[in-house]
């Protein structure tokens, strides 16, 4: 029992003063947390927010969870197709949440962009995290802001913290576990915490289970003698509960054990940690991991450079060595021979972060050491890095440019688009996951928009196509879906026995609508023709024509190429002598061509052309004037302006066959 003696006396008990001094330190404190943090965390954010839905140009695995977290709000089902166990749903599902919860679907008219949106918050919290982390392990302020810059503001990583990947999410998640993990206070709550936020990283991202032995390490370094074993048991059992979730789902379902007809937690384990075909050798050029880690240096190498070399150095920094150990180690597990994702890099970028700016710090303050090797020391490090500055620089600029300026995804919409204005409203198709929603959504049946790399392994799928290819009406393939492998008969013969109706952008931003054909003259004499193609390069430039103006309903049909030819053509020769601007290109009624064949003007010169006005005088005598193949069948004013229509008779030879 306490006595009175052992009682804190009045005159032990804090002053009034020293309370209020201690508050406003930790106010002050927090306003310049909040001056350091916010400057690289805004920056960073509105650089990855910029054109967000520009560049990059969407991928079939953005597509994928997409459509994943879609189907869930809008099917109320666990995916757009069956689940087969390949990644533990709740990364899909929180990106669900958010759209749920802010109308993502709603504000955008791509999907991927709603998503994509989702991973910017991911992003956003990520940084703040990294900053209390970096101050957390003892580093100061403007440290812990240059990791929140390099975090947010490397071409490396702006690419990928735009794009709609798992591992996005599961950084932050991995942060929060790391801060918690470090707890000096209230260890039993902060070890608990560590261990539900690390295994809703794994449940997240599975990949994220290779930074378990650092969290441990923290753990048991940091935990309390006293209370070691009791602390570090709950954390383990709150970790191991949370991971036995996706179990216990799986045996609701009855799709633990592989059986015929269904698919299994098994068969997905099996299939990500041993039957998957591994990504190659670094050194061979046409492997996986070349082409993903040559992607990853062609965005930023000067970071990998000094990432790594700053690892190393770190190994002789006691505050820093668990950081580097971990980097090298996760890029030493990239050299195991199995498959490599292309976002694992996504999972590196914390660590490479924090290395870097604790470098930096260390580099300075070695500067200032009285210690002559401590100073040589300094010295070193601080040139590697105002080398790898000045090298980050132009490159950064120009990677970041792009990403501002770049539309590199305008292919996909403009397919799309063409898509939902040409194509009958029951036609089948193979399709870019990336596409998927929105085609849905654009009113196309869902059984009919099939992701391409179903057609051959899911069989719900092939048991509504049991003539293969013949069952299809369309192909639009990206370069993705070009590079897809061989081993799907269903997606090569499509290809095969199809031809560019519309074609779009290039190189890999390229993407083609190919109508299948099964009647195989018809095919023939399409690929001869080259007509689509013809009308396509036709409309791109006559687009670019300064004298032509086309309202934006219209400049998706001038670059699908299904305007009539004849209007590409006369278009041209009338805008030499004067201005002209349309206000409509119909198509005509009864013809199943799909091409337009009608448009309207309703300005030339400056002067109006609707009804009677002077304008239409003009545009009247100049198609009227027209003889032979370019002669349209009808001239007529209207309200609206000059209706001009051609015959559904398109004569060949007009346009230039397209050169490939």
């Amino acid at each position: 029992m306490t006595s009175l003696l052992d009682r804190p006396s009045a005159a032990d008990a804090p002053s009034p003063d020293r309370l209020f001094r201690a508050r406003s330190l930790r106010r002050r404190g927090r306003i310049t947390d909040l001056a350091w943090l916010l400057p690289p965390l805004l920056i960073g954010l509105l650089v990855n927010a910029l054109n967000l839905g520009g560049s990059p140009q969407r991928i079939d695995d953005e597509g994928t969870y997409t459509a994943q977290a879609w189907s869930i709000g809008n099917l109320g089902e666990l995916t757009h197709y069956t689940y087969w166990y390949d990644h533990p749903p709740l990364g899909w599902m929180q990106i669900a949440a958010y759209a749920g919860l802010t109308d993502a679907w709603a504000r955008y008219d791509i999907a991927v962009v709603a998503a994509r949106e989702a991973m910017l918050v991911a992003t956003g919290i990520a940084a703040i995290l990294l900053w209390a982390l970096v101050r957390r392990i003892g580093f100061a302020r403007p440290t812990a802001s240059v990791a929140v810059a390099v975090f947010l503001l490397s071409p490396l990583a702006v690419q990928f913290h735009r794009q709609v990947y798992l591992d996005n999410i599961a950084t932050a998640w991995l942060l929060a576990a790391l801060l918690l993990a470090l707890s000096r206070r209230a260890q039993l709550i902060g070890y608990v915490g560590a261990a539900a936020a690390f295994g809703v990283a794994v449940l997240t991202k599975e990949t994220y289970l290779l930074a378990l032995p650092l969290i441990a390490w923290f753990m048991w370094r940091g935990a309390d003698r006293t209370t070691r074993r009791y602390t570090l048991s709950v954390a383990a059992a709150v970790l191991g509960l949370i991971g036995l979730t996706y179990v216990a789902f799986a045996v609701v379902k009855g799709e633990v054990m592989p059986a015929d007809g269904r698919v299994s937690l098994w068969d997905g384990l099996a299939f990500q940690l041993a039957s998957r075909d591994g990504s190659g050798s670094l050194f061979d050029p046409e492997s996986l991991f070349s082409r993903t880690a040559g992607l990853w240096w062609q965005l930023d190498a000067v970071l990998i450079v000094t990432a790594l070399a700053a690892a190393v150095a770190a190994l002789f920094v006691r505050r820093l060595r668990p950081w580097a150990i971990t980097l090298l180690a996760l890029t030493a597990f990239m050299f195991r021979g199995g498959y490599l994702p292309v976002p694992y890099v996504i999972m590196m970028l914390p660590f490479a972060s924090i290395v870097v700016a604790g470098v930096g710090q260390v580099a300075v303050a070695s500067l200032r050491s009285r210690a002559t090797l401590r100073r040589f020391g300094g010295v070193a490090l601080a040139s590697g890095l105002l080398v790898a500055l000045v090298s980050a620089g132009p490159l950064w600029a120009t990677q970041l440019r792009g990403f501002l300026l770049a539309d590199l995804d305008r292919p996909l919409r403009d397919a799309e688009a063409w898509m939902s204005q040409n194509a009958p409203g029951d036609a089948r198709m193979l399709v870019d996951d990336a596409m998927w929603v929105d085609l849905v959504e654009a009113g196309f049946a869902r059984e009919d928009v099939v992701w391409y790399y179903k057609a051959d392994t899911d069989t719900d799928v092939q048991d509504l196509a049991p003539d293969g290819w013949r069952d299809y009406d369309y192909v639009i393939t990206t370069d993705s879906m070009r590079t897809f492998p061989t081993e799907s008969p269903t997606v090569r013969q499509a290809i095969e026995n199809s031809v560019v109706v519309a074609s779009f952008g290039q190189a890999a931003q390229q993407v083609d609508v190919r109508l299948v054909d099964r009647d195989q003259a018809a095919l023939a004499q399409a690929a001869d023709d080259g007509l689509y193609a013809a009308r396509s390069i036709a409309g791109q430039q006559l687009l670019r024509n300064p004298d032509v103006g086309v309202p934006g309903a219209a400049q998706d049909l001038l670059t699908s190429g299904v305007v009539d030819g004849r209007i590409l053509l006369t278009l041209g020769q009338l805008s030499s002598t004067g201005r002209i601007d349309l206000a409509d290109i119909a198509q005509l009624e009864g013809d199943p061509s799909g091409v337009h064949r009608q448009f309207v003007v309703s300005s030339f010169a400056g002067q109006d052309a609707r009804g009677t006005a002077p304008g239409s005088d003009a545009v009247v005598r100049f198609y009227e004037s027209l003889a032979g193949q370019l002669r349209p069948v009808s001239v007529e004013r209207s309200d609206a302006g000059v209706v001009v229509t051609y015959s559904p008779d398109e004569p060949t030879g007009l346009l230039p066959r397209p050169t490939t």
